[in-house]
């Protein structure tokens, strides 16, 4: 663990591949993985000095090698570092690259930094992708290893997954996390079908590794699993509006009375939108 700035920046996990850094807020995840071919980032964020601290990182990794940024979704603080490095070959999702609300989000940056009075050494921009992931199954190949990309809408419509083999690394975006149950923002249907996905994905790579957007990475399939499982199970219950079912969630995540609100609006969601 280390400060700074006053702040704690945790290196929640380090393998001889993988570092995974935590930021101070929400849990968020910031993953480098390490290959003899090159360097992949995971959406790095939050704090400027967290960044910083990542970007130091891979430039003392980096030793000629290709960098690939990967986006597994367009939340603001996903993308909050895009501006701040160079020569990336940046991946995501093509619903990512051509979304119509690309100031919107930046506007969502530009309201955070000035609410908290961040300044930032760079000028946050909206990410141009390089490859865009049209479809389910899509790769990357490289010489010893291949990447997986799996579209996965729900929490946002142009989520994705990522399957880095042989390591059986899988990274999840915004789902499958041990603080957060599901938010709903995209498709409620949808949210469902990527779990099912996830069981696939699960049932057919061999996973060593699970890394989310917010929470714990975990080493065990068992906890897999059950993070899989829960989601389905909260689904389910949300849609028969079961009135326990806050108190379930009140019970089982620690921050989970700052997060009563995500669920009122999933209710409300699922109302709405009929879907």
């Amino acid at each position: 663990m280390m400060k700074e700035n006053g702040v704690k920046f945790v290196i929640q996990l380090e393998t001889d591949k993988v570092i995974v850094f935590q930021s101070a807020l929400y849990m968020t995840t910031s993953t480098i993985i390490r290959t003899d071919e090159a360097i992949f980032l995971i959406d790095p964020c939050w704090l400027p000095t967290e960044i910083e601290r990542v970007k130091e990182y891979v430039d003392n990794i980096i030793s000629g090698k290709q960098l690939y940024i990967i986006y597994t979704h367009s939340d603001f603080d996903h993308i909050i570092a895009s501006g701040f490095f160079e020569n990336a070959i940046i991946i995501a999702s093509e619903k990512l690259s051509n979304r119509i609300d690309k100031e919107k989000i930046l506007q969502e940056i530009k309201a955070f930094d000035e609410k908290y009075y961040i300044n930032r050494s760079y000028t946050p921009s909206y990410p141009v992708v390089n490859i865009e992931v049209k479809e389910n199954g899509q790769q990357l190949k490289l010489k010893n290893m291949v990447v997986t990309f799996y579209l996965s809408p729900g929490h946002t419509e142009d989520g994705l997954f990522i399957i880095i083999e042989p390591f059986g690394i899988f990274l999840s975006g915004d789902y499958l996390s041990d603080v957060e149950f599901p938010f709903i923002n995209s498709s409620y249907t949808d949210y469902v079908q990527t779990l099912k996905l996830a069981n696939s994905i699960v049932e057919n790579h061999s996973i060593q590794l699970l890394v989310p957007g917010h929470g714990s990475a975990t080493e065990k399939i068992e906890e897999i699993n059950e993070r899989i499982s829960f989601s389905q199970w909260y689904l389910q219950e949300l849609k028969k509006d079961a009135k326990e079912l806050l108190d379930v969630v009140l019970a089982k995540y620690p921050f989970a009375y700052s997060m009563i609100d995500a669920h009122e609006y999933n209710k409300s969601f699922i109302v709405k939108n009929k879907k």
